[in-house]
């Protein structure tokens, strides 16, 4: 962003700074599943316990910047849009269904993760599981929600508040 532009300005692009937060989202769990993935040979750990211990701050540093968007979408943005364009109601309800989805199989892969069982082969199978769940439903709801939410989110200018208060996390810096 150009450093002499004004918060109206910013605001004005807040559907491009959701495109971006969803970018960054999805890229932070394409690394952790690949993580996943990688060669057990190149590890010193146990292949199952000890890989997913070594992943545990990255995943639940993932999820919880995951919970912060979609609660601050439910508790900012969509408000503000439910005020703002009634005719989208129907939308940001199922958008909050999805976020309340998304929420449970985030809380099945923060209790995978937080105490992986050091000799149990099929640990990284069960989060890997979760994981490409959690990936195909989230790239499904985040072009939906980009499909019909991004034109709106530029419209609300200055009056609707910042980024974070509106999608609950910020777009990561360039």
């Amino acid at each position: 962003m150009h450093p002499d532009s004004t918060p109206a300005d910013r605001l004005t692009a807040l559907g491009h700074q959701l495109v971006e937060i969803h970018l960054w989202l999805l890229d932070e769990l394409d690394q952790i599943r690949a993580a996943l993935d990688a060669d057990p040979s190149a590890d010193a750990e146990p292949p199952a316990g000890g890989r997913l211990r070594s992943l545990r701050t990255h995943c639940l540093s993932f999820c919880a910047a995951l919970t912060r968007h979609h609660t601050g979408e439910d508790t900012g943005a969509f408000r503000v849009l439910a005020d703002e364009a009634p005719e989208l109601r129907p939308v940001l309800d199922k958008l909050s269904r999805d976020h309340r989805m998304v929420d449970w199989i985030v809380r099945r892969i923060e209790a995978l993760v937080a105490d992986p069982p050091v000799d149990d082969p099929a640990a990284l199978d069960r989060v890997r599981v979760e994981l490409d769940g959690l990936s195909a439903i989230l790239g499904s709801h985040f072009r939906y929600e980009e499909r019909t939410l991004t034109a709106a989110l530029d419209t609300l200018g200055d009056r609707a508040g910042g980024t974070e208060e509106l999608l609950g996390v910020a777009p990561p810096p360039d």
